[in-house]
């Protein structure tokens, strides 16, 4: 009477072992996916912010505004820190989108 249920244990464990290990790889997979996905999004906004600066150097150019330094930079010192570039506009996408929502909130309440 034990053999059954000896086996019913060891292909229980079995089980839960196996399960295991797919779910370690599903996950590992999902992050590797996910760190992929973030390292082409950064290259993406890089390679956009660098052709946002250079049409509004070239623009800057056509109108007759010559200047050493880069239109966006805002000064003449040191090149611009993109990164931190991009945490400002998020800062002010996160200050416009709750702007936003208070006009709706508002909005909705009147009517």
């Amino acid at each position: 009477m034990s053999n059954p249920l000896v086996q019913a244990f060891f292909v229980g464990r079995a089980v839960a072992e196996v399960l295991s290990e797919k779910l370690e790889f599903a996950v590992t997979d999902a992050l590797s996916e996910l760190g992929k996905w973030d390292a082409e999004l950064r290259e993406q906004m890089r390679e956009f912010t660098e052709e946002v600066i250079e049409r509004a150097n070239r623009a800057s150019e056509a109108a007759g505004a010559t200047s050493t330094s880069s239109v966006y930079s805002g000064t003449s010192s040191g090149p611009v820190d993109t990164q931190a570039t991009i945490d400002d506009l998020r800062a002010e996408i996160a200050t416009l989108r709750t702007e936003l929502h208070r006009y709706r909130n508002q909005s909705n309440a009147n009517q």
